[in-house]
């Protein structure tokens, strides 16, 4: 058989698609005497704008609209015209969506025009590679681009299998997308190793799939969804992505000179924290929370295999957690490796400044640590299982290693209150100098995740996000199993408390790039340089036990804790005298204060920074 595999817009320009290697793969290794070819949508789309409206809509426009649209559909509603055959279709409940969220809408509007004849060309392209079954992976906003093309291609051809998958496909959601669009033929639920083989199987002899887990299937005019399995790949059975067709499309794109390219690996899947405690907001992994991970020397040759191969350095990986192993077994074969790469890693918010330092060494320089809150409490209801002191001691160290952190402060959990908060935001311009938030923001309710498996948590009352009221023509009760985003009537801080935190933040990120809090040392003494944004520039020496107390709280303590490390170091500090000095150092900005513990703000070194937008 010939399969072609797709991915529509909006992957990121930047990245290959891990589903369509690793489905090349599967489909390579299953089945050697089929054809296997990819077409990349996003890579196209961005093209056919370029030429099509001679270089006014650029590269960048697409992650405007595909990545920071996301919560918005935006993405999703440039292609539902195309979808519902009416190319004004949803504008006018688009305009007055955001017209109530301040939500910039006119690069998508400029895109919409366009959505057709790129699904028509798209069409063309992939039927010219005469498959016999064509298989799209659908994740966050390629839905609609998807649909719209495999309803194409099933008008065209009628005996052509569509199949979709993908994590917009998990659940109940891959049933809802399959019984209400005729014109997709299977839905594979779940992960693709063990399944996507089986239905190929039965397509080659034309027999009813009904043994295949988890497979959506029409039987007739009746749509079938197999019961899910609980079986997960195991690490073993998980391929090795294979890129070289999505090299060759780049090679020959002019998209080529506006993007950095990046590799794509996967390590690990599931969450090993979520196993245990989920995170109450999170709805990644849906039904396959279970961890497991390749080993940290397979890893290794895989990242080696492909960087040779392809001669980029940038690595990112997907894993929704590192490992913990892999500070063993594959980290400092990395480091060691000679490779000078550029590693991007999503990691647990409590790693050692040891750990760090690896992760460094090792040619790490992007993490995400899923910081989420600097508040104790906020983090207690999240069910984070770390303290916003140990949050604010991986920002430091983060600045140590020179290692760029992204995360986001979120806020809106049901039983929060102002009171948690208020602390914190008091704090906040003593952080400028450490590596800011995204922003802050209000938690969306996922499906999959706690908030929404339990409405005993908090959010009883909900209803699809009002962003698919433009992008999909369903009555809300097949919204509900289709939709990942569901709306609810706002929990915790509203109002006064809201705008205060908001504001904070966004001082926080204006006054970054030009704040600088520095330790040196001068001998036995310490000495501290504050160049931070809102402060007149002050200096600070700290001499005999002063000293030895600020590092040690470099780890976080209580001034108890504090006063029994001194004394253990041979320092004579009465208790009155040590709680006087720790409350000045406080007044001067030099520490953070979380509930009774104490943690010292200064870095060492001076990362190089470029100002927002810039690079």
């Amino acid at each position: 058989m010939r399969v072609h595999l797709v991915t529509m817009p909006w992957h990121p320009l930047d990245l290959p698609s891990l589903q369509l290697g690793l489905l090349n793969r599967i489909v390579r290794q299953a089945r050697p005497g089929d054809e296997v070819t990819e077409f990349h949508g996003s890579l196209r789309w961005a093209e056919f704008l370029l030429e099509r409206t001679g270089g006014r809509l650029l590269p960048g426009d697409c992650v405007e609209v595909g990545s920071d649209g996301i919560f918005h559909g935006l993405g999703d509603w440039v292609f539902s015209g195309v979808l519902h055959d009416d190319p004004g279709w949803g504008l006018a409940r688009l305009r007055d969506y955001a017209a109530g969220r301040d939500v910039r809408i006119d690069t998508a509007v400029a895109m919409r025009p366009h959505a057709a004849p790129f699904v028509d060309a798209c069409a063309t392209e992939v039927l010219a590679a005469e498959p016999d079954v064509v298989g799209f992976t659908s994740t966050f906003m390629q839905n609609v681009p998807s649909l719209a093309l495999a309803r194409e291609l099933k008008r065209r051809r009628p005996q052509l299998a569509v199949v979709l998958g993908g994590s917009n496909c998990d659940g109940p959601m891959g049933h809802a997308l399959h019984r209400n669009h005729r014109f997709v033929d299977h839905v594979v639920r779940g992960e693709a190793e063990y399944a996507l083989p089986a239905l190929l199987r039965h397509l080659a002899e034309g027999t009813a799939p009904a043994d295949v887990p988890g497979l959506c299937w029409w039987d007739g005019t009746t749509a079938r969804a197999n019961p899910e399995t609980r079986r997960t790949v195991a690490p073993a059975d998980i391929p090795s992505p294979d890129y070289d067709q999505w090299q060759a499309a780049l090679d020959a794109s002019p998209v080529r000179e506006h993007v950095h390219p990046k590799l794509v690996v996967e390590g690990a899947r599931g969450c090993w924290w979520g196993e245990r405690h989920h995170c109450t907001f999170c709805g990644l992994n849906g039904t396959a929370m279970e961890f497991r991970a390749k080993p940290g020397e397979r890893l290794w040759a895989e990242i080696d295999r492909l960087v040779r191969r392809h001669r980029l350095l940038d690595v990112v990986t997907v894993d929704n957690i590192i490992d913990m192993a892999y500070f063993r077994d594959f980290l400092p074969r990395v480091a060691g490796s000679g490779w000078d790469l550029r590693l991007h890693y999503e990691v647990k918010s409590n790693l050692t400044p040891d750990q760090l330092r690896l992760l460094a060494a090792s040619g790490t320089v992007h993490i995400q640590p899923g910081i989420e809150s600097l508040g104790s409490r906020v983090l207690d209801l999240m069910d984070k299982g770390v303290t916003g002191a140990r949050n604010v001691r991986t920002l430091r160290e983060c600045e140590n290693h020179a290692l760029t952190c992204s995360w986001n402060l979120l806020y809106g959990f049901p039983g929060e209150s102002a009171d948690d908060y208020t602390p914190v935001i008091d704090q906040l311009p003593a952080l400028v100098h450490l590596q800011p938030p995204s922003g802050a923001h209000r938690i969306q309710l996922e499906r999959f995740s706690p908030h929404f498996t339990d409405p005993r948590l908090g959010f009883g009352k909900r209803r699809p996000a009002e962003m698919y009221q433009h992008v999909f023509d369903l009555p809300e009760e097949e919204l509900a199993d289709l939709v990942y985003l569901f709306d609810a009537d706002d929990a915790g801080i509203t109002g006064p408390a809201e705008r205060r935190l908001r504001a904070a933040v966004a001082a926080w990120r204006a006054g970054h790039a030009h704040s600088r809090l520095l330790f040196e040392e001068d001998g036995p003494d310490l000495l501290v340089h504050d160049r931070r944004h809102g402060r007149p520039p002050a200096g600070h020496r700290f001499t005999g036990w002063r000293a030895a107390a600020l590092r040690r709280l470099e780890d976080g303590r209580t001034v108890p804790a504090l006063h029994r490390l001194l004394a253990a170091d041979g320092h004579e500090v009465p208790s009155g005298a040590l709680a006087d000095w720790v409350d000045e150092v406080l007044r001067l900005g030099l520490l953070f204060r979380d509930g009774a513990t104490y943690v010292a703000l200064p870095t060492w070194g001076e990362p190089v920074r470029l100002p927002e937008g810039a690079g």
